[in-house]
């Protein structure tokens, strides 16, 4: 029998209630002969080779042989054992080393099985640099490839700031670039206001300066008090010596960490360094709130709204977000939590393993500590109120929409469709997506046109490159169409031609079950008059003040937003090329000192050879190949 009807089979006895008649128990049992009964972690994967689920057990051989009985299963597994085709095995010396594996690979390969952290966006870090004289505090994001000492997470970049005022004020350190460090003649305006110490001229020397970064990351490390003490001692030192400047500037630093202390909303001094985490469920959703307190001081917080089948609890749900959450950052010391975790003390083993110092996990009960799980607890509630309540309202637009445009159901993906160009120069186009959870912007796509034969300015043939190049890939990645990536509703910024071009390319990709629209401006391109065009059907026109209207047009302008950002970045780029980038030899440092020199790349061109060798860094036969370049024709 063929594969799809397979599927279709197995889906109808979904439905009514029947475990399926799976080749996939099959395969599990193969399997099981030559399994060990040891600590591993193991991959379900389908026909296609894509993994449909992760996880990791004490026992393989018994963990695994599990799957075998179907009628345990709740019907999300039953369909995932179906589509097993194949697995893969990895064993551990220890559980916790399972796990760790276990949440590194969910993150890699997203199993659509799995509970997954959907937004697990790069945290801002301050980052204390090492292999300069005079080390650079700064902020950084992202991957932590520079030499260095990093400090944080930090909740948000507004936090990152606040702390960097703070380092400034009462350690008095540099965070210009090494650049600029190196070619300062003259103190900067930070030295005159009394937030750095000037090393670039020489207003310290480098013993002091090591000094100020050694009290700098103990501070950072949640020593703060043990600083102050040590200030003040000095600062009393100073007065006794009747060296008031002196007294004054430890003063003015002591206050720099006072104020930090006073400034928190919710502090417990207590709490030194540790992660409070919430898990609140309602609705088949869950939503994780994470305070963020370092040296007792909170430092912010974020929620996080991980996708999970509806049979999950809340603890194992907060235990799989936290083993992918610390899978690629270090650990505070202390986890506080909302609930304890299915496998408390293996998550201890690991956390500790990955941090290289023991990590606490605890589920206070009563005190200062309970009442801060609360706070997060009641964040996390109101959170998923509001996401909730978004997602009903944009729902319900959903279903007016489908109303509109006569679909029907209410579409789950809507990929709407805009190209960008000037005079036919840099085109691009543009995707947007949008669902019931609002604008996934991860989902965005960029297409620069690569087809030299379009003609400047043809939007045409630009969406048809476009739209080809989109389904195409989506009908060679996703045939079967169970990745959840195609679109229920295509629309287009345009009118009945944008639409025509729109029906041929999916005409000709054999495309047929995606709905199609186009949206244009009334006229003179009066918003609020747009007209709807539809296959088959007269254009239509909605009230003024609908809401299916009101979101037509945010869609539109999303694209719009898009697309001209895409294109602006394009043409920023080409801006910035120069005459000088074809010249062998000519690196960044080369074109720097032609350009400070002469002025412009074409004072570059009609100069002579002479004024070529008075330039630093250009030598007499660089000089004479850079002429030749520009004079060839003699």
């Amino acid at each position: 029998m063929a594969k799809k009807n397979s599927i279709v089979e197995s889906s109808e006895s979904f439905k009514k209630g029947e475990a399926p008649k799976s080749g996939g128990v099959l395969v599990i049992e193969a399997y099981l002969r030559t399994l060990e009964a040891a600590p591993g972690v193991y991959r379900m994967i389908n026909s296609r080779g894509d993994v449909l689920y992760v996880g990791k057990a004490k026992n393989l051989k018994k963990r695994v042989g599990s799957y075998t009985n179907l009628n345990r299963q709740p019907t999300r597994l039953q369909r995932m054992i179906f589509e097993t085709k194949s697995m893969e095995f990895v064993t551990t010396y220890t559980e916790a080393e399972a796990l760790l594996l276990e949440a590194n690979l969910i993150k890699r390969y997203r199993p659509r099985y799995n509970i997954l952290l959907r937004d697990d966006k790069s945290f801002p870090k301050i980052l204390l640099t090492s292999g300069h004289p005079y080390p650079q505090v700064l902020k950084h994001r992202g991957a932590e490839n520079r030499k260095g000492s990093y400090f944080g997470p930090f909740a948000s970049v507004w936090a990152v700031n606040e702390t960097l005022t703070i380092l400034q004020r009462a350690f008095l350190l540099r965070t210009c670039s090494d650049s600029v460090f190196s070619n300062r003649t003259r103190p900067c305006l930070l030295f005159q206001i009394k937030r750095c110490s000037g090393p670039c001229v020489a207003r310290i020397d480098e013993a002091g300066y090591e000094e100020l970064v050694s009290e700098a990351r103990t501070f950072l490390t949640g020593e703060s008090q043990k600083i102050q003490r040590g200030l003040a001692k000095r600062m009393q030192e100073a007065s006794d010596n009747m060296d008031y400047e002196i007294a004054a500037n430890y003063r003015d630093r002591i206050r720099a960490l006072t104020r930090v202390q006073a400034h928190q909303g919710i502090n417990l001094s207590s709490i030194g360094e540790a992660d409070v985490i919430a898990a609140y469920q309602a609705g088949g959703h869950t939503c994780v709130e994470i305070f963020f307190f370092r040296d007792g001081r909170n430092f912010g917080n974020r929620a996080y709204y991980p996708s999970h089948a509806d049979y999950e609890d809340t603890p194992h749900i907060l235990e799989a977000f936290i083993g992918q959450f610390y899978a690629d950052k270090k650990a505070p010391k202390a986890l506080i939590l909302s609930h304890p975790l299915p496998n408390q003390l293996l998550m201890v083993d690991a956390l500790s393993f990955t941090s290289g110092r023991k990590v606490d996990i605890s589920c206070p009960k009563r005190g200062d500590k309970m009442n801060l799980v609360g706070h997060a607890l009641n964040n996390a509630r109101e959170a998923l109120g509001r996401r909730l309540s978004e997602s009903a309202s944009q729902r319900r637009l959903l279903e007016s929409l489908s109303d509109v445009l006569d679909l029907a159901s209410a579409p789950e993906r809507i990929e709407v469709y805009d190209n960008s160009h000037i005079s036919g120069t840099k085109a691009i186009g543009g995707m947007i997506v949008a669902g019931p959870e609002g604008m996934l912007k991860k989902a965005y796509r960029k297409f620069t046109i690569k087809n030299l034969d379009v003609i400047p300015g043809d939007d045409y043939a630009m969406m048809t490159e476009v739209l080809t190049r989109r389904f195409s890939r989506a009908l060679k990645e996703d045939p079967e169409r169970a990745l959840g990536q195609w679109p229920d509703l295509v629309l287009i910024d345009g009118g009945a031609g944008q639409l025509s071009v729109t029906l041929k390319v999916l005409d000709k990709l054999g495309v047929e079950d995606v709905a199609v629209a186009a949206i244009s401006k009334g006229p003179d391109r009066n918003a609020g008059r747009e007209r709807i065009f539809l296959p088959g059907r007269d254009p239509i026109s909605l009230p003024a003040r609908d809401p299916v209207l009101y979101f037509l047009q945010r869609l539109r302008d999303e694209a719009h937003r898009f697309a001209i950002g895409f294109h602006r970045q394009k043409r920023s780029k080409a801006l910035s090329k120069s005459s000088l980038d074809g010249v062998p030899g000519i690196g960044p440092k080369r074109k720097k000192a032609l350009l400070h020199h002469f002025g412009s790349a074409a004072a570059v061109e009609g100069c002579g050879l002479t004024d070529l060798e008075a330039v630093e860094g250009v030598s007499g036969a660089m000089a004479k190949k850079i002429y030749d370049w520009f004079h060839s024709d003699g």
